[in-house]
């Protein structure tokens, strides 16, 4: 009998150390998606809770159900002319049949994302999706209904565009964030239609800030790289951050898993009201290619530091060729503060007016010499 009560006391003890092991590991694993834990973590360690205050296990899919229906889908309908002989496309054949290629038009479609950004049916996108469109239509999540979409602006180079419907309601819509709040290591949802697969979500971190990527002949300089999944369909559809707001615009994915790169908001910001009211980026130009002034281009001229830029080119009825600049000039100051190099210069004209007067302090054979000049407007097919 005490060999039994001895047996039963350990056997006693024994579940009672394994349900301990097992209440504290339920603990430990009671994380939602943003890594943190707020209901139930142990009353000893409330810094996580701290960590990131109000995010609980359905913080995301409030985020969805309140951002979601904002998000479109984005249809569009492109017409190109095809031969109608393949034979046609071969040089021989041309050769002894001549090349008048008989052509008939081909309708091609492509599928893209977008979201809302006013009640009055404002969209934003980005401008690959509806490049080149002939017909545009918007889908709303919930609605049956395709509306027609007008094109209000669109800007090649920072790959933004801007939409218009008229759906007779109010329509719900998002607001932009601050790009510049958000920092490596933030969680972000992205919302989209990634081949073709409506309102999709994915979460993941902000990766990187301020990444310079070139795709197909397009140049971005400062995107938000995430690992949340962007696929093709996914471009032009928020990236949001735990408040519900807009940081990124999706626009590419990279040839590698968990590598997805969006437009940030800041950027949008600074351009939105000129593609929404003037159809187009409006950017400040001098009309010169230049290039930083080194050691040996300032012992050529004589000069005594790098400050500065070499004019090796001058963009004829421009604004710069207006006012007197040409090639060999050497720009020392811009309204009396030193260039210090090409970027320095390009990044204070992008700061400038169109139709504001600069003073340019301008080196030119072995003198200095004062010139103002009128800020023009860039054209659009100037690089």
């Amino acid at each position: 009998m005490p060999g039994k009560i001895r047996r039963l006391v350990l056997l006693t003890g024994l579940l009672a150390f394994v349900a301990g092991i097992m209440f504290a590991g339920g603990c430990l694993l009671v994380n939602d998606l943003s890594g943190n834990s707020v209901e139930s973590l142990p009353a000893d360690n409330p810094g996580v809770a701290q960590a990131m205050p109000g995010v609980g296990t359905s913080t995301i899919a409030d985020i969805v159900k309140s951002a979601g229906p904002a998000v479109v889908k984005i249809s569009v309908e492109k017409t190109r002319s095809m031969s109608v002989d393949p034979f046609w496309n071969d040089p021989f054949f041309r050769y002894f049949f001549g090349s008048n290629i008989p052509e008939r038009p081909r309708t091609e479609t492509g599928l893209g994302s977008g979201f809302i950004i006013s009640s009055d049916g404002y969209i934003l996108t980005n401008e690959h999706v509806i490049s080149g469109a002939d017909k545009i239509t918007v889908t709303i999540w919930g609605d049956k209904k395709e509306y027609s979409a007008r094109l209000v602006g669109a800007d090649y180079d920072l790959d933004l565009a801007v939409l218009k419907i008229q759906a007779g309601k109010s329509l719900p819509y998002l607001k932009l964030g601050d790009s510049e709040k958000i920092e490596v290591g933030n969680w972000v949802i992205a919302i989209g239609n990634p081949y073709g697969f409506d309102h999709t979500v994915t979460v993941g971190v902000i990766s990187a800030k301020g990444r310079p990527v070139p795709v197909e002949g397009r140049y971005y300089k400062n995107l938000l790289q995430t690992d949340a999944a962007i696929n093709p369909g996914n471009s032009g559809g928020p990236l949001l951050n735990l408040k519900g707001e807009v940081v990124g615009i999706n626009t590419a994915v990279a040839q590698a898993q968990g590598i997805g790169f969006a437009i940030p908001s800041r950027t949008v910001q600074d351009v939105l009201d000129d593609l929404m009211h003037k159809g187009k980026v409006i950017r400040p130009w001098l009309g010169i290619q230049m290039h930083s002034l080194t050691p040996q281009l300032a012992e050529y001229f004589g000069l005594p530091n790098t400050n500065g830029v070499v004019v090796v080119g001058v963009v004829p009825g421009s604004p710069a060729d207006k006012a007197g600049l040409r090639q060999g000039d050497v720009i020392l100051q811009i309204d009396r503060q030193a260039v210090k190099d090409a970027e320095d210069l390009a990044e204070r004209i992008k700061k400038t007016k169109v139709g504001q007067k600069i003073l340019l302090l301008v080196y030119r054979e072995n003198q200095h010499m004062y010139l103002t000049v009128e800020v023009g407007e860039k054209p659009a097919q100037v690089n």
